[in-house]
């Protein structure tokens, strides 16, 4: 059969986009037997599939493993799970491969794919070779059809991580999984660790009706601040909408952002694996470059996005990984894979050494730093203006300029960078300065660089 499916669905990372005008049980089937030819040819028998809470995603599921089964492939049906749990569940089959059909931290209209094949994520040119032979793919001609059975692994996933994973000392904690699909597992998981655990908005539910899924954004966080400040918990834990992101509180409604959790993770690693590097993307505060390379560590700086970083991490055999999204992987004692609940569980077992866990956490370096501000762009025209920046663009007294993932200028006190989202049509902008004068100073700069190419255009800074 010939089939056109919007071109716009197929991301950098993963397949993501609206239900039911872009995502459908059409276009979930037709990549079960696109995903199906795949595995034929890489000698992959079975995929495991878990799906989130929103809405659509049972009948996606269910269509995409009707393709599967249609080109010959069986399926492990995991039924609703985080994220993570997919990539576990690959991992402990042997055959690497799996789907996850989740809309992440998107609105509750959108929902998505997130690939495994043999062992490796899908992403750039794998994504596109998806598309390419879903266009026009029927099932194959006597083909077995493939078979499902279905299983429950969370125990199994719960019972993993408590095994190797110690606490000095039991804490108090509240988690928030905004209605997203980690409460299936979170709750689970840190009272076998042995925590008292508050829990905020841990009903799966795809309307998300609490707060947005995304702490990412500090307005999702208010209501785990809010709580710690009204209980005696020691700290906030918060995850996106399929749990592969952690956020991170004090008991004073500091926000800890995963390029300062980071540094913790570093520090505690490069106890036992002196002289490893250590990857994080082009977000990331300076402060994290330099405590890794204080602790020994070699730093390692990474284009943006979960994919590339996974792939960044399995050339390099680093044993640690993350991005200022909140993506961060662990390949010491652990899989290597994302993993929000796994990462929380590693920072509790750092903070359970200490008899002030906030202080801890507030006591890491920082500067000052902006947020992710978004400049919105019509569809395909992000990545042509950063380019244009990289080319054209006049930072004066940048010390350097990094160009591996848009344009990061670095100052003698603090960065600049801008970059093209790989998710939606936005230039992403961050910056941070060692003082205000530093911060605005750079800022100044940056804005200036950016009208010389789009005049009067406003500016979210």
């Amino acid at each position: 059969m010939s089939t056109s499916f919007p071109e716009s669905v197929f991301k950098a990372y993963d397949i993501r986009g609206t239900v039911p005008d872009q995502l459908n049980d059409v276009f979930a089937y037709t990549l079960g037997l696109a995903l199906a030819a795949q595995a034929r040819l890489e000698n992959v028998r079975s995929l495991v599939i878990g799906h989130d809470g929103r809405l659509s995603s049972p009948n996606l599921s269910s269509a995409l493993q009707a393709g599967l089964h249609a080109g010959g492939i069986d399926t492990v049906d995991l039924g609703l799970v985080h994220t993570p749990l997919v990539y576990f569940a690959a991992h402990l089959d042997g055959s690497g491969s799996g789907v996850a059909i989740t809309g992440s931290h998107n609105p509750p209209d959108y929902n998505g794919f997130k690939l495994m094949m043999g062992g490796r994520t899908l992403h750039g040119e794998g994504i596109q070779a998806l598309r390419a032979r879903m266009a026009d793919i029927q099932p194959p001609q006597g083909a077995t059809p493939g078979r499902a059975q279905s299983r429950d692994l969370i125990d199994t996933y719960v019972q993993r991580i408590a095994d190797h994973v110690r606490l000095a000392r039991p804490l108090r904690i509240a988690i928030d999984c905004g209605n997203g699909v980690g409460a299936v597992a979170a709750g689970r998981l840190f009272r076998a660790l042995g925590c008292t655990v508050d829990e905020l908005f841990c009903t799966v539910d795809g309307h998300f009706p609490n707060h947005h899924p995304d702490p990412a954004e500090p307005k999702n966080l208010q209501d785990l601040i809010d709580h710690l400040q009204r209980t005696d918990c020691d700290i906030g834990l918060a995850f996106d909408g399929d749990a592969d992101r952690l956020g991170v509180v004090t008991k004073s409604g500091q926000i800890i952002w995963p390029d300062r959790q980071m540094i913790l993770f570093a520090r505690d690693i490069l106890q036992r694996e002196p002289g490893a590097p250590i990857i994080f993307d082009v977000k990331c505060s300076r402060h994290l470059g330099q405590a890794v390379r204080d602790a020994g560590g070699v730093p390692q700086m990474s284009q943006t996005g979960h994919s590339l970083i996974k792939a960044r991490l399995a050339e390099t055999g680093a044993p640690l990984a993350g991005e200022m999204s909140g993506h961060i992987f662990f390949k010491e004692r652990w899989y290597g894979f994302d993993d929000g609940l796994y990462a929380g569980a590693r920072l509790l077992e750092i903070l359970s050494r200490s008899d002030n866990p906030s202080q801890l956490l507030e006591a890491l370096p920082q500067g000052l730093s902006t947020p992710e501000l978004k400049l919105p762009m019509a569809e395909g025209e992000p990545h042509a203006f950063v380019r244009r920046l990289q080319t054209e663009g006049r930072f004066p007294t940048a010390r350097d300029r990094i160009t591996i993932d848009g344009i990061r200028a670095e100052y003698a006190d603090g960065f600049g960078l801008a970059r093209a989202s790989n998710t939606t049509p936005v230039v992403v902008l961050r910056f941070e300065g060692d003082t205000p004068e530093a911060l605005s100073r750079i800022q100044a700069e940056f804005r200036d660089a950016i009208h010389a190419l789009l005049p009067g255009r406003e500016l979210p800074f």
